[in-house]
């Protein structure tokens, strides 16, 4: 891999900061590419981010709807949020957003790895865990959160995710996932 790496990497050699937010960093960076030209890449720094997808001992699924403004839908998807910090641990991250968003806490986590949702422009991992033996509480959503939380068996979300019908990337990935991992 190193040889590969050396071979296809980019180098910086410049980088103009865009736009700082308070979830995105919008930077304007110029490479070298491996045939020694000049090109530009916009890119986006995140903070990094967890989503876990919660089973019950029926094998149902914590899930959430969600509207999502730039898509102008309400979407199906597993709890998440970003990190509060680059280095918070994000099992505690993800802990708190299970707790947050649903009001379920978990007796067991299994880390089910990490993943890039949109490497080509953005540098956001996220880092995704499977949440079992779930305790109902109180949730504290935060003043821009509208979340509704339902119950699904997690055999119907794979089902969805292999119909098209769960559009969310990270409930795709956890869903197929975890329902590799159970065997169901």
């Amino acid at each position: 891999m190193t040889g590969e790496l050396e071979r296809l990497r980019e180098t910086k050699t410049a980088s103009e900061d865009i736009f700082r937010g308070n979830i995105l960093h919008l930077f304007l960076d110029m490479v070298e590419l491996p045939n020694g030209k000049i090109d530009h890449r916009e890119l986006i720094r995140h903070i990094g981010a967890v989503a876990v997808i919660p089973v019950n001992e029926n094998g149902e699924v914590v899930v959430e709807r969600q509207y999502r403004y730039p898509i102008d839908m309400v979407m199906t998807e597993i709890p998440a949020g970003k990190l509060d910090a680059k280095d918070e641990d994000p099992l505690l991250a993800a802990k708190r957003e299970l707790q947050e968003e649903t009001g379920y806490t978990a007796d067991n986590w299994t880390d089910l790895g990490p993943f890039y949702p949109a490497p080509a422009y953005s540098d956001e991992k996220i880092e995704l865990y499977l949440a079992q033996g779930l305790h109902l509480g109180e949730r504290h959503l935060d003043d821009d959160e509208f979340i509704d939380v339902q119950l699904v068996p997690l055999a119907e979300l794979v089902k969805q995710v292999m119909a098209g019908e769960i559009y969310d990337a990270k409930t795709q990935i956890a869903v197929l996932r975890a329902a590799r991992m159970l065997g169901k």
